[in-house]
């Protein structure tokens, strides 16, 4: 069975007058319909870069998709020029973003936008548009559809507004949904109501999801499996439950180390990651995260592949010293060692 989305060898770069900042660095993964894949790193791991080079957003200059193939059902969408995206984005393919007063236009009604959204995508008439508009603010969640049509965006609140931009998401019945950290300028009570509104529509229209987050608490609500970023690379990936009960990266344990509640080894208090993010200018050749590695040695300086552990191909991790992670927080041997 096809995949609905599959990234192969993905890399993005920027060319700026300091040097060329390379965003994405080769990364490869599916995605089917009805999935969920969770995507979290630090800023500047290349998350949404990825994502947006997917969407055909990428300003080209100073951006540059420097190589690989995003096939979405067998066709690679990368290779799409102007009008050629209008069958995809918005259509097939939609995405939420994480600031919804940037993304929606503060001079038009809320109803005017998704409508037009509407009748651009799906040629539907403005009667119709309008109609299809009322139904999906009704399915988010927004009181009094009708009435809050005629309102605009700086007339609700920023739950309300991110419920906005969703049902703009939702009006054409895309096949995959692009969530790019929509929830991190609300409350923990608006997150939570927002996570279970995509969960719901995902499940009425057999949505596939990609939510892009550095909080893992939020991801691990809603995602089926995870990918971790840094430096542009995939560190770790992998179904969500087993991940966070073993994560086998150092930085993927970093990250769970510094969640509370989230024990990953004997001690309970919690942890930070040493160091800073790397310069995406002059990143190291090897592994990126081995500067602040505390299993980091001269097997580091190359660069290690991104291979399945203890036998299993659904379970992915990029170390070279996978079994000296494990010894040190008592868990199995990976039988993968690279001594």
């Amino acid at each position: 069975m096809a995949h609905l989305l599959e990234v192969k060898n993905l890399e993005v770069a920027f060319h700026t007058k300091d040097g060329i900042v390379r965003a994405v660095n080769s990364i490869s993964y599916t995605l089917d319909a009805g999935d969920t894949l969770g995507i979290v790193g630090e800023s500047g791991s290349g998350k949404s870069v990825s994502l947006l080079a997917m969407m055909g957003l990428i300003p080209m200059p100073p951006g540059k998709i420097e190589g690989g193939e995003v096939l979405f059902e067998g066709k690679d969408i990368l290779r799409l020029k102007g009008t050629q995206w209008a069958g995809i984005r918005g259509k097939q393919i939609a995405m939420v973003f994480q600031d919804p007063m940037t993304s929606l236009n503060p001079v038009m009604t809320i109803g005017n936008q998704i409508a037009e959204a509407v009748m651009i995508n799906l040629g539907y008439s403005k009667s119709k548009a309008w109609a299809r508009a009322i139904e999906v603010l009704t399915q988010v969640g927004i009181p009094r559809a009708e009435d809050r049509m005629k309102n605009y965006p700086h007339e609700f609140s920023g739950g309300m507004r991110q419920r906005v931009m969703i049902a703009m998401a939702i009006s054409c019945q895309p096949k995959l949904l692009i969530a790019d950290e929509p929830t991190t300028a609300l409350d923990v009570t608006i997150q939570a109501q927002i996570i279970d509104l995509v969960k719901k529509l995902q499940q009425d229209y057999n949505m596939a999801v990609i939510w892009v987050t550095h909080d893992l608490g939020v991801v691990a609500r809603l995602a089926k499996r995870i990918m971790v970023m840094y430096g542009g690379r995939i560190m770790e990936s992998g179904p969500i439950k087993p991940l966070y009960k073993n994560p086998r990266h150092p930085y993927t344990i970093g990250l769970l180390g510094s969640v509370p509640g989230a024990e990953v080894d004997k001690e309970s208090a919690l942890r930070y990651i040493k160091g800073n993010p790397p310069d995406m200018i002059r990143i190291p050749k090897g592994c990126p995260f081995s500067p602040r590695c505390d299993y980091a040695n001269e097997k580091c300086l190359e660069r290690p592949e991104l291979l399945p552990i203890e036998n299993d191909s659904s379970r992915l991790c990029a170390c070279w010293n996978l079994d000296m992670v494990c010894e040190s927080l008592g868990k199995i041997d990976t039988g993968r060692s690279q001594a």
